[in-house]
């Protein structure tokens, strides 16, 4: 990490207003049209640079395939590509991290944990991972667990979401990120 806490915490809170602001007024926002007037922003835990944690990886050389529910009772295929072993409030834990088929692009980990259903969505809350490169075993990666977002089905049902496979499902509670959509 090179930013200090405090310049760490401060981007981030820049990167938040500039999502609000994105919701509400652009085009593309998840936040339907007729409520975009009423939309004062996302809810957010605060900013914890604790929530931001080194992962050792593990690639799937053969990715097994993994089947995901989604929000509107779908399935979409997904490849189980990378595993990140992490210590979390002294723990280790495991999350696996997911392409769709035939992609070359970011890493994407659906996850949930304690919060969800109570603090955050109750479908689970998200993550995206762009590396540089090609990953090995061994490396080590940052997951930041403050950029956890909410997928767009939470805020309306035009959009179709992954739900989080039960072997990315968190045995702890991660106060970071997005709360509960405040629709």
């Amino acid at each position: 990490m090179t930013d200090t806490p405090s310049e760490y915490v401060d981007h981030l809170r820049e990167n938040r207003a500039e999502k609000d602001r994105v919701f509400a007024e652009e085009r593309g926002s998840p936040i339907p049209p007729d409520d975009r007037d009423d939309f004062d922003g996302l809810a957010y835990f605060d900013p914890d640079p604790d929530y931001r944690v080194e992962a050792t990886l593990t690639v799937h050389d053969d990715p097994d395939p993994v089947d995901m529910e989604t929000s509107d009772d779908r399935t979409v295929r997904y490849l189980r590509v990378v595993t990140f072993e992490f210590d979390l409030d002294g723990e280790t834990h495991t999350l696996h991290g997911y392409r769709q088929e035939g992609a070359d692009d970011g890493i994407f980990v659906p996850f949930r944990d304690k919060t969800t259903g109570q603090q955050t969505y109750r479908g689970g809350r998200y993550m995206e991972l762009a590396p540089e490169g090609t990953l090995a075993d061994g490396d080590h990666v940052t997951l930041d667990f403050n950029l956890a977002y909410t997928p767009f089905c939470a805020f309306s049902d035009a959009f179709s979401c992954p739900l989080p496979p039960e072997e990315n499902w968190l045995e702890t509670t991660v106060p970071a990120g997005e709360r509960d959509p405040p629709l």
